[in-house]
């Protein structure tokens, strides 16, 4: 079965299909609606001359029954009530982008993924089976969320010092409180973390794609939508 993996993020959308090591890539940004990332699809795709019969869809926000719940923070609206399967002429399932990468991630035990890129994605991970989270716009200090200091625009706002400063905070805290074995820090913006303690990996973009393949095997890992 050929799947095409699509990762959508607040700065760019990412591809890649069974068969093919090299991604392809194109610009997301505030305007961007679901209409937009499937023509861009389409497009890139094309242009490559890539075939695919089934689609896993990295979605930035929580997701219930492969549908989106909530419009995206990063994205234009248009996304909640739009029919993926009909545009795409294909079966589609979707999962929250954190858990995807997530997925793709996982090892052993009892993991939790953080995802470091234009916000804060989050998932936890126990037995092989996958629960997404909502962790970003939760309250962290000085009246700002978790995504606020970890973020993009954290990160701009208070260089790179302080932010890894602020991470390895959030990170101990999230662990704490979820009793995670292991992190696992993805997202872009993980390549900035210089040094890390003993029970944080850095994880690899390239995960999101193998969780995306992950999510038409029949056999283990599992994941949840709730």
């Amino acid at each position: 079965m050929k799947v095409l993996v699509i990762d959508v993020g607040g700065t760019s959308v990412k591809l890649l299909v069974t068969g093919k090591r090299k991604e392809l890539k194109f610009d997301s940004g505030s305007l961007m609606t679901a209409k937009i990332m499937v023509a861009g699809v389409k497009e890139a795709i094309a242009k490559a001359g890539w075939k695919y019969e089934v689609i896993s869809l990295g979605y930035p926000g929580p997701v219930l029954h492969d549908r989106p719940m909530i419009e995206p923070h990063n994205l234009a609206p248009g996304w909640v009530d739009f029919d993926f399967r009909k545009a795409f002429g294909c079966p589609v399932k979707i999962i929250n982008d954190a858990a995807m990468q997530a997925l793709g991630s996982y090892h052993k035990g009892r993991m939790l993924f953080l995802g470091l890129g234009t916000g804060l994605g989050s998932a936890l991970v126990v037995e092989s089976v996958v629960e997404p989270m909502e962790l970003a716009h939760l309250p962290f200090k000085k009246g700002r969320t978790y995504e606020d200091f970890v973020g993009i625009r954290g990160l701009k706002r208070l260089g790179k010092k302080k932010w890894r400063k602020c991470v390895m905070e959030v990170v101990q805290q999230l662990r704490t409180a979820t009793m995670a074995e292991y992190v696992v820090l993805g997202g872009g913006n993980s390549r900035l973390i210089k040094q890390l303690p003993p029970f944080v990996k850095l994880g690899d973009n390239a995960n999101a794609f193998r969780g995306g393949f992950r999510l038409w095997q029949k056999q283990k890992p599992k994941r949840v939508t709730y």
